[in-house]
């Protein structure tokens, strides 16, 4: 094998990293998407029961207010990692270039130092990715989101994409405990010309560990938003799981089915075109998948869902997906998986 698409960039230095030991920075929010995580699930009316504090430590306390923030340039003939700054339990790796069929894209893994998210936490992830610039990120593990007896988990999420800027953001699946409650928003700010490849996956918890495990979480709400450079919302999408007071498993939400995935790709519209042309839907009379494609408002690109009772069957369905996307979108294929992902 050709070493040579391992080689690294140098590690940037992390640029005015808030110090750990000041969880309020001076009074001063961070970002405005650090902002944002303080304060998404105040006054969200699915965590209303669910604003008492922690007895151990208060929420959004030090090592409990994890910041990332990541900026990628195209630098002569590849994308380097020009920007890091973090504060724990965030931690990056450099990048790596080992995508054969797109030598010149950065790849990074998210890591976060923590044994999952806990009640209290407060998650913000800034990315930006400047023109012509291409990124592949993707997570260590699955996140898994533990049992809660107070208060709750927030993260806030900004992707930021400039002329002709590619991202493919791919993390692990979302793994929810028994009693935890956990809120998402994701931001999207996209020049036309630009590609984000974007996926969820959601497990209904350690399914093989406790009856109870099975969506036995309180809350899981997500929501995502994309606007175009003028400010405009293009479209926004939420959904609110909250198990113990509506049914799951009833027609129409999950029926039988375990595992949902949601993949959006946000491309110009002959793009979106060609792709849903090639991707079709799916249905398993006997349980085991179901897919399909739609067009996003505003000619924003495509969402592409997927249900599925284990968890390999729906990552090869997303995979496929994804291989269209990036053939149809750069020309290039999607690199066999790795024997440990």
């Amino acid at each position: 094998m050709d070493t040579s698409i391992y080689c690294v960039e140098p590690e940037p230095a992390a640029v005015g990293a808030p110090d750990d030991d000041d969880p309020e920075t001076d009074g001063n929010p961070i970002s405005e998407t650090w902002d944002r995580a303080q304060k998404l699930g105040a006054t969200a009316a699915e965590l209303a029961l669910f604003q008492d504090e922690p007895a151990q430590m208060g929420s959004a306390g030090v090592g409990k207010n994890g910041f990332l923030r990541l900026g990628f340039a195209r630098r002569g003939l590849r994308t380097g990692m020009v920007d890091v700054e973090r504060r724990v339990p965030f931690l990056v790796q450099r990048a790596l270039y080992w995508d054969e069929a797109l030598p010149d894209m950065a790849c990074v893994y998210l890591i976060t130092t923590s044994g999952g998210i806990l009640q209290g936490d407060r998650y913000s992830l800034e990315i930006d990715v400047g023109a012509d610039a291409r990124a592949h990120l993707t997570t260590q593990g699955s996140t898994k989101i533990q049992s809660m007896d107070t208060n709750y988990a927030a993260q806030a999420q900004t992707i930021r994409l400039h002329e002709n800027a590619y991202l493919e953001f791919l993390p692990e699946p979302i793994i929810p405990f028994r009693r935890s409650r956990f809120i998402t928003d994701t931001r999207i700010e996209r020049d036309p010309a630009a590609t984000l490849l974007y996926s969820e996956i959601l497990v209904p918890g350690r399914r093989y560990h406790h009856p109870d495990e099975c969506f036995g979480f309180d809350v899981f709400s997500s929501r995502v938003r994309a606007f175009d450079p003028a400010g405009r919302e293009t479209f926004c999408e939420k959904y609110v799981l909250e198990p113990q007071k509506r049914p799951i498993r009833q027609l129409g939400v999950m029926g039988d089915f375990d595992i949902y995935a949601n993949v959006l790709l946000l491309t110009p519209k002959d793009h979106a075109d060609a792709v849903q042309a090639q991707v079709g839907a799916g249905f398993s009379i006997g349980g085991e998948l179901a897919f399909g494609a739609s067009r996003l408002p505003n000619d924003a690109g495509l969402v592409f869902k997927v249900l599925g009772n284990e968890l390999k069957p729906v990552k090869e369905k997303i995979r496929e997906f994804w291989t269209t996307a990036r053939s149809v979108v750069l020309g290039a294929t999607v690199p066999p998986p790795f024997l440990w992902r």
